[in-house]
């Protein structure tokens, strides 16, 4: 069996042995091969291309030809054709699981639904207490290529499990669920994330509770802001920050996390901020001020923005700053993402009109499809009008859900670069590849000719990023 290898993914080193010997694995199909030798690969471009192969193994000792040829940039290995297909089994409660998600998503009937459901639900919930995240995945990937609905029917119920949670206190029950309150913001600065004291948290409950949870809701928070590096990174994480924050809330207190074992912030001109918390209501009771007869959304959104917005002033020096609503975890973090492009987009404008002085009539936007396999992004360079080769600033819109080639994105652009009062909208319709910078991995943007290009600000000492993400 042959493998086609691009230089761009070719063989990343996977483990290093002794000087001279390294284990390396491809990127695109995950195969693991020993080099005896380290040889040197030559870009595309160089003046002198090579060309040889080398006998390798790969790390279960079978035997292995490596081909390589830079002048055509790319390189063959060839192995053993396995006799079998070489997808790993699913376990027992994998399979098990897979069953049960194919049928829900083929119910007929409201009565079924529950019968799947009920069943299903109690397997993820065993999975996620055992720590099962590998036997999860493994589901998802198999019903993504497979069954989509019975991967949305198992997303679903994954979510709901490790965000919400029923408990027992005084011989009465309570329903917990596990919410965000999402914080879009832009700086010139880094944009603060860390603990928060406990003095701090006592007003932003309070208007939390007045104006987004219902009438007889108990809010608990974690002593932290988080940007989106420090969020929880798997199904299990998420279940253990549930149980964590209702262990809290059970004593009366908020919960204070132990960030020592965070990942550091990337810092960005534009990024949303979490803060994550845990509302309990009686079992079966209104959870959201909206569920109440007399509650909407817009209403609690608009109070949350009055009240709530000055008391995370403190949180957020030197920035701009725009609130979402608070909601359950994963839907309110999925909004977030939606969100924060178009505001990233606007504060991109602003932050080069406060730092260059340059208006948004003064200023060219270039939009560009950019694709892996398929459309992933759109990239939008931003440079005055007479700077045909250069591109400022960039933003990266990033498609996201159900997004596609088919959906009006760069319409919805352009109605805000219009809104924001540039009037130079230019969109490429010609493909372009998702290009990186080699030294900084920094993404290039296009520029009006067509051309991906580092983005680079003028001269400035106070100025910190180029990249909205």
């Amino acid at each position: 069996m042959g493998f086609a290898i691009s230089v761009s993914d070719t063989l990343m080193l996977h483990r290093n042995i002794s000087h001279g010997r390294a284990i390396f694995q491809c990127a695109s199909t995950g195969l693991q091969v020993f080099f005896a030798i380290i040889f040197r690969i030559c870009r595309p471009g160089a003046a002198k291309g090579w060309q040889g192969s080398d006998r390798m193994e790969d790390t279960a000792g079978n035997c292995v030809l490596v081909c390589y040829n830079t002048k055509f940039d790319e390189f063959g290995i060839f192995m053993k054709r396995p006799r079998f297909g070489a997808r790993e089994r699913l376990s027992r409660d994998a399979a098990e699981l897979q069953r049960l998600a194919v049928g829900l998503s083929e119910s007929g009937c409201r009565l079924e639904d529950i019968f799947w459901e009920s069943r299903l639900a109690a397997r993820v919930r065993t999975l996620i207490q055992d720590g099962a995240e590998d036997d999860l995945n493994a589901v998802l990937d198999r019903l993504y290529e497979s069954s989509p609905a019975a991967c949305d029917e198992l997303v679903g119920i994954v979510e709901t499990e490790v965000e919400s949670c029923t408990l027992e206190t005084g011989g009465k029950l309570y329903d917990a669920q596990l919410f965000a309150v999402p914080i879009l913001a832009w700086s010139r600065y880094a944009i603060p994330s860390g603990s928060i004291g406990g003095a701090s948290l006592i007003p932003i409950k309070t208007q939390l509770g007045a104006h987004i949870f219902s009438a007889d809701a108990h809010v608990a928070l974690a002593d932290y802001l988080f940007s989106p590096d420090q969020l929880p990174r798997s199904y299990c994480d998420t279940w253990k920050l549930l149980q964590s924050l209702v262990g809290a809330a059970a004593k009366g207190s908020d919960f204070r996390l132990d960030s020592s074992q965070l990942a550091e912030t990337n810092h960005f001109l534009s990024d949303v901020r979490y803060l994550l918390g845990v509302v309990i209501v009686p079992h079966g009771s209104p959870v959201f001020r909206w569920n109440e007869p007399d509650g909407n959304r817009t209403t609690a959104l608009s109070a949350w923005e009055k009240q709530g917005g000055p008391n995370l002033a403190p949180l957020l020096t030197g920035c701009a700053y725009q609130l979402l609503l608070p909601n359950a975890y994963h839907f309110a973090c999925r909004n977030a993402d939606l969100d924060s492009r178009a505001y990233a987009t606007r504060a991109s404008i602003a932050f080069l009109q406060a730092t260059l002085g340059l208006m948004p009539e003064e200023l060219r936007a270039v939009i560009a499809p950019c694709y892996d396999q398929r459309l992933e992004e759109y990239r939008i360079g931003f440079a005055p009008r007479d700077r045909d080769h250069q591109v400022f600033h960039g933003v990266v819109w990033a498609l996201l859900g159900a997004e596609d080639e088919r959906s009006e994105i760069v319409q919805q652009i352009e109605a805000i670069l219009r809104d924001c009062g540039l009037k130079d909208i230019v969109a490429l319709e010609h493909r372009m590849p998702m290009e990186f910078c080699d030294d900084c991995g920094a993404p290039m943007f296009p520029t009006i000719e067509g051309d991906l290009v580092h983005a680079e600000m003028p001269e400035q000492d106070d100025v910190i990023s180029q990249t909205l993400h």
